[in-house]
């Protein structure tokens, strides 16, 4: 499972014109799901992503996590994130999880994290979505387990 994090000041995610998401300060999670991934993967990511030290402390050192500061995580599925791209001018998709795993996955993932304190907030599988955001630094972060 991969994980394209992004510290953000605000994010939110439109879906034919709606907003179905949206948080303040955070994390933008766009989340990849591969064919061998499990919820033992998505497990160790989100705790990954909720304990990823990419928030400024009294010093200006990027010293606390999601959990730390309290902030909204907006939980975003996009297959192409486990696309193959060393070869050719084409994205390969062939190591990208089945539709069905993958929404299972992201579903499970949304679960894990709606039982935290945390304000989670998500797009919608599969959507034509449209993500804005404003990233805090700039500071993003690829995550894999």
């Amino acid at each position: 499972m991969k994980a394209l994090i992004q510290r953000v000041k605000q994010a939110k995610v439109v879906v034919d014109g709606k907003t179905v998401g949206e948080i303040n300060q955070g994390i933008l999670a766009f989340i990849g799901v591969e064919q061998s991934d499990t919820t033992i993967n998505a497990d160790k990511l989100l705790k990954k992503i909720m304990s990823y030290r990419i928030f400024s402390d009294e010093n200006g050192k990027m010293n606390l996590s999601l959990q730390d500061i309290q902030g909204g995580l907006l939980l975003v599925s996009q297959f192409t994130l486990v696309a193959n791209t060393q070869k050719g001018l084409r994205p390969s998709f062939s190591n990208a999880g089945s539709p069905d795993l993958s929404k299972q996955l992201y579903g499970y993932m949304i679960e894990q994290a709606q039982n935290t304190s945390l304000t989670i907030q998500t797009g919608v599988f599969a959507a034509d979505m449209e993500v804005s955001l404003v990233n805090d630094g700039p500071v993003t972060f690829n995550l894999q387990c």
